[in-house]
């Protein structure tokens, strides 16, 4: 049903454009998945919910999503994102900032194991 850039144990991801100073993707989260705990250093980011539920946290402050719900994750902030429905929960996320690669993630927990 998805395209996914990359899969991930929580789901995948599609990036869906790239820029010098921004870049969009598509994240979609299976159910009862969810997020590592995590912090990055050189990018900001801003979920926008399209469809499904659950729980985004930043900053240890839980917040429920559904369709049309946004949040703001600010420069090293820690966060993560959660799907507590039953169907995929799918956000759209833009990261700000001035280097968007995945080594650019600091794990402060992993449901996989992953450091």
């Amino acid at each position: 049903m998805y395209t996914f850039t990359e899969e991930r144990p929580w789901g995948g991801f599609e990036n869906l454009l790239e820029a010098d100073t921004y870049k969009v993707k598509r994240l979609v989260l299976t159910p009862g998945q969810r997020l590592s705990y995590q912090r990055h250093t050189k990018r900001a980011e801003h979920w926008y919910t399209v469809s499904g539920t659950g729980i985004a946290v930043v900053d240890d402050t839980k917040i429920p999503i559904q369709p049309g719900v946004a949040v703001d994750v600010g420069l090293g902030v820690k966060h993560r994102v959660g799907n507590t429905g039953n169907e995929d929960l799918v956000l759209i996320e833009i990261q700000t900032g001035t280097y968007f690669g995945e080594d650019d993630i600091e794990r402060i927990e992993d449901d996989y194991d992953r450091s």
